[in-house]
């Protein structure tokens, strides 16, 4: 199956986050590939990998990077397809320098922009993107959403039945 959404990261040690991205891709059956692109120390891969992504078949591409966090800026420089930035908490910092570099992008050039840390809502956001176009993803993705209408109605039953203070 062709890979719909390309998830990158600066480095191995972006991973663990970036790994949501992918559980909650697979969740939603969206299909997608995953690899290390530096900006700074691979920017020949980069150029190959962003620029190639349209022919390749990829819809959207999520790219997590910390402390500079050029990598998104540079993949949407190099793509038309849309790019999810998630900054990544890597430095003393605490993620604040990369998503001030990631939502600080020049005219022209937009990279969507999540919270710190969070590849979770990269993933659903870039399933929002390419279920525009596919009514079985975008009826996932309503089961996803009421599923998380459902546990919410669940705790507030469970906190309610344990009474009031």
């Amino acid at each position: 199956m062709t890979a719909l959404v390309g998830i990158i990261m600066g480095s191995d040690s972006d991973l663990p986050t970036m790994r949501a991205a992918a559980t909650m891709l697979d969740e939603l059956g969206v299909s997608f590939e995953i690899d290390i692109v530096s900006a700074h120390r691979t920017p020949d891969k980069l150029h190959e990998y962003a620029s190639s992504a349209e022919a390749r078949g990829l819809r959207v591409i999520i790219a997590g990077a910390g402390g500079a966090a050029h990598l998104p800026g540079m993949a949407a420089a190099l793509t038309v397809l849309p790019v999810i930035g998630v900054p990544i908490g890597a430095t003393r910092l605490e993620g604040m320098d990369a998503l001030l570099s990631i939502v600080q992008m020049p005219a022209g050039v937009p990279v969507a922009t999540v919270a710190i840390d969070n590849a979770t809502n990269a993933a659903i956001l870039a399933a929002q993107m390419i279920a525009t176009g596919d009514p079985a993803l975008r009826e996932r993705l309503h089961r996803y959403k009421l599923g998380l209408r459902d546990k919410v109605v669940e705790k507030s039953l469970a906190l309610r039945s344990e009474g009031s203070p």
